[in-house]
């Protein structure tokens, strides 16, 4: 957490000098402004870096960054359940988010690196039938998927580490190095996990390095020694590393505005609980987190009185306390701009059932009722723990309000007629559409991307393995 300098002395266990190199990890203080007080160095950041980067590539023509990535990940699997009590409490402590997520979200990182250990016995190629065509009599052609090289992999600070585990797993699995640079605001844990790591592979097959993405990671982008870029992020960054990326291969996973659409037949309590889960998870701070409620007016009154009354619940506080289920934003800013946006949405009309206020960088739970679609707080991106509501008369202007945004991640459709629910999944123009469940409901196994301004390619282990690799088609004349 940043609050009250506790980041700070956190990261002064970390980082004891202006630049330092160890086991694959850069630490580049002087461009971390939040952690470091000394001048900014006038040297380009990719200077402090090329030297991993070097690495990188040398192990790409040193036999391939491990000989047995399976096995490896394994190992990296069983050392991040050896200490994942302690990195679910540097979770806490570095993004403010309640311990009982943080285990989840160390949990589910430890899952992933499962997962990809066992993709790794899993990249197939294919036969291709050349006798099908014109001249392709007598041969016989398969094709191959083989490694891309080096990716870059830049994540964001609200799930630092199974983000970062979500790139990084999956190119060693496909025999990628990896250059990782976590988020400005929360590097600790990924730095942690490379550490923890790094001694299971040979030197340059992940490699860490930190700074402000203007700098380093725009260097990543536009380096000619990167073949390709994993982000996590905010549209206008992935808007702009797709503009300088070159012919790098690129996935972007960027905003969301879910929609979660309650018919008029819904489960009331089951739609509230989904509500619950979705729009409060980590202080809302979630790409598909629930940003928008879309609920038919006949039902309307008995779902808002029941999900203010399950809000009202909530219990806000330490986030190190088990019993807190809403911690901090990941600063004061990020509370600001909440705060900025709720207060808006009311002078142009919303009325605040509940919350609605903010204490330093913590911002309670908020119902919003009376909203519009033309609301700034639904039209954009609303990053905190705000539950806003939306009525409509009918499916057929649900699903037009549920589209009517630049993004389009994931949805959840509440109903118990299931013509309906699979009417809304094939119309919703979101890259995941769940019925009966809320939109930030994931496995780790599961294609995740989105459509529109959400992105482009996907994530999930196997679908990440098929991102970093390129096809190849190998022919034999047997003629």
């Amino acid at each position: 957490m940043i609050r009250n300098g506790t980041k700070t002395k956190i990261c002064a266990a970390f980082l004891r000098s202006p630049c330092k190199e160890a086991a694959g990890v850069i630490y580049c203080t002087h461009l971390n402004s939040r952690v470091c007080s000394g001048q900014r160095d006038p040297r380009p950041a990719s200077f402090y870096f090329t030297g991993r980067l070097a690495k990188a590539n040398q192990r790409l023509t040193e036999g391939g960054p491990c000989d047995d990535p399976e096995r490896e990940l394994y190992a990296v699997y069983e050392k991040l359940k050896d200490n994942k009590d302690e990195l679910a409490e540097l979770l806490t402590k570095e993004v403010g988010k309640p311990i009982n997520e943080s285990v989840v979200e160390v949990n589910r990182s430890i899952e992933t690196l499962k997962l990809s250990a066992e993709e790794a016995k899993r990249i197939y190629g294919e036969t291709v039938p050349l006798d099908g065509g014109i001249n392709g009599k007598g041969f016989f052609a398969f094709t191959q998927r083989v490694p891309l090289g080096v990716v870059a992999a830049i994540t964001p600070f609200n799930y630092p580490l199974n983000l970062s585990i979500h790139k990084i797993a999956p190119a060693i699995a496909c025999k990628n190095t990896v250059i990782i640079k976590p988020p400005i605001n929360a590097p600790l844990t990924v730095m942690k996990f490379a550490e923890l790591v790094n001694e299971e592979f040979p030197d340059g097959v992940i490699n860490t390095v930190t700074g402000y993405g203007s700098e380093v990671g725009d260097a990543l982008v536009t380096s000619p020694k990167v073949d390709k870029i994993s982000f996590t992020g905010s549209v206008a960054t992935g808007l702009l590393i797709a503009s300088r990326a070159g012919m790098k291969k690129v996935t972007l996973e960027l905003g969301g505005n879910d929609p979660l659409v309650v018919l008029k037949d819904a489960d009331i309590d089951r739609a509230v609980n989904g509500v619950m889960n979705g729009a409060y998870l980590n202080a809302g701070q979630v790409c598909m987190g629930v940003k928008r409620i879309i609920v038919d007016e006949s039902i309307a009154d008995e779902f808002t009185q029941k999900l203010v009354r399950e809000t009202k619940k909530i219990k806000m506080g330490n986030p190190m306390d088990k019993n807190t289920v809403l911690g901090t934003l990941i600063d004061e800013d990020a509370a600001r701009m909440v705060e900025e946006t709720v207060n808006n949405a009311v002078k142009a009309g919303a009325k605040i059932l509940t919350g609605g206020k903010r204490d330093g960088a913590f911002y309670e739970a908020t119902v919003l009722d009376n909203v519009t679609p033309d609301m700034d707080v639904v039209v954009n991106e609303t990053f905190g723990p705000v539950a806003p509501i939306i009525k409509v008369k009918s499916t057929d202007e649900a699903i037009k309000v549920a589209n009517d945004t630049e993004y389009g991640l994931q949805a959840g459709v509440f109903t118990e007629n299931f013509r309906d629910g699979l009417r809304c999944a094939n119309e919703i123009e979101a890259g995941t559409v769940f019925v009966n469940k809320q939109s930030t409901f994931r496995t780790d196994n599961m294609p995740f991307g989105g459509f529109k301004n959400s992105g482009t390619g996907k994530e999930g282990v196997k679908y990440a393995v098929e991102e970093m690799t390129k096809e190849k088609l190998i022919g034999l004349n047997l003629r």
